[in-house]
């Protein structure tokens, strides 16, 4: 256990003088005797720390900071650990704590910073200048700006789990905490308007892709997020879709919505009726909306192989496929996302921002607010129409004049 009281004591610099061959007297050492003053504690493990100081008064400021961070549990002097052996670590202790994604993309940020920095160098002697570095040497490369800040967003939260709870390095010490992100300018969303969905759903004609569309484009479903869907999911009677995590079990894949959000949002009648079609040619019994029953044979199999996670396709050639509806539909470059950023560019229309935020799933607020900022050429239209206005209004009260 840590103690609860740090002591501080005198250290003592060189034997104690002598008059006349005999030593001074003890209460005469302090005055006569060189010393400077060592502060000490035991850490939680039983191990015992002292720290040298050249005065009392800065013995006693260290022991009160001291103080509260044993009281707070955080005294003990971080563990030694190389960062090769810190990143095997992570991988084994990360297992089931985050999705297999996330922890892939963990394993892959950590091993560019290795291969960087260097295997052998002790976790808490990476300092924000090893961080600044790699970062620089990303950018030097042909990498996209948002590529490299997910880079320093991913070695953030990493490095963070090394603080706290690892313990290998103090609080404060986390080497990409102050790496700012770079700057870039936003990508305008791509609004897909009603009489663009309309063309492309009239070009389509299969009914698959009519109700995929239409939960995409109505609901602001993710790909993911509608292909996962199963028919327990459907709310027919009150017009409501749900997004629901899955087990893997006899009937289900498993499968966790993005930041493991649960949530409802409303169906409008057009994309009832077309889930109502395609159920009604699901075969009885079967779970899933969109997905077929030989393709769940299919991961179900390579469940049991061992070779499948979270960042194999539900279903390939998803986005080709999309190109060639969207071709033929005479439709400009859009992509399956676009669809679910017009949902909620719709909605933002209408609805109070804390609404379009639940209804799209949103962990934060700031993302959801970008939607309310969106320009539609409808807005455009009755922005010149407006200067118009006002324009002939200012010419016509000169010719008055």
């Amino acid at each position: 256990m840590a103690t609860e009281k740090i002591g501080i004591y005198r250290r003592w610099l060189e034997k104690a003088p002598e008059i006349d061959g005999f030593l001074i007297p003890k209460e005469l050492w302090p005055a006569k005797r060189r010393h400077n003053w060592a502060v000490r504690w035991f850490g939680t493990t039983g191990k015992r720390y002292s720290k040298n100081f050249r005065t009392k008064n800065l013995a006693e400021q260290y022991a009160r900071k001291l103080q509260e961070d044993v009281n707070l549990g955080t005294h003990d002097r971080p563990a030694k650990i190389l960062l090769n052996n810190f990143i095997d670590e992570h991988e084994t202790l990360m297992q089931g704590q985050v999705a297999p994604a996330t922890l892939v993309e963990q394993m892959h940020k950590l091993k560019l910073f290795e291969k960087f920095i260097g295997r052998d160098i002790q976790l808490a002697r990476i300092t924000p200048r090893h961080a600044e570095a790699f970062v620089a040497n990303r950018l030097k490369s042909t990498l996209s700006v948002a590529t490299v800040n997910k880079d320093i967003r991913t070695l953030q939260s990493v490095f963070n789990l090394a603080i706290e709870p690892r313990g290998y390095m103090k609080a404060g010490q986390n080497p990409f905490a102050k790496i700012k992100k770079r700057k870039k300018s936003p990508k305008a969303i791509r609004y897909v308007s009603i009489g663009e969905y309309h063309t492309l759903m009239e070009s389509v004609g299969q009914l698959w892709w009519q109700a995929f569309i239409s939960v995409a484009y109505c609901c602001g479903l993710r790909r993911e997020e509608i292909l996962n869907l199963i028919w327990k999911d459907v709310d027919f009677e009150n017009q409501q879709v749900h997004v629901t995590p899955k087990d893997n079990d006899k009937y289900t894949i498993e499968w966790e919505p993005k930041d493991h959000e649960c949530r409802m949002v409303p169906m409008p009648d057009e994309t009832t009726q077309f889930l109502v079609d395609l159920q009604s040619q699901s075969p009885a019994g079967f779970a899933y909306a969109f997905i077929s029953p030989e393709r769940f044979t299919h991961i179900k199999q390579r469940i049991k192989a061992g070779n499948w996670d979270s960042s194999c396709e539900t279903l390939n050639n998803m986005a080709r496929n999309f190109t060639k509806l969207r071709k033929k539909a005479g439709i400009s470059k859009c992509t399956i996302h676009d669809l679910r950023r017009s949902a909620i560019t719709n909605w933002a229309q209408h609805l109070p921002i804390q609404v379009v935020q639940q209804f799209a799933g949103h962990s934060s607020i700031t993302t959801t607010r970008r939607y309310y900022l969106t320009v539609k050429s409808e807005n455009i239209v009755s922005a010149s129409e407006v200067m118009n206005k006002m324009l002939q209004e200012a010419k016509s009260g000169l010719t008055q004049k």
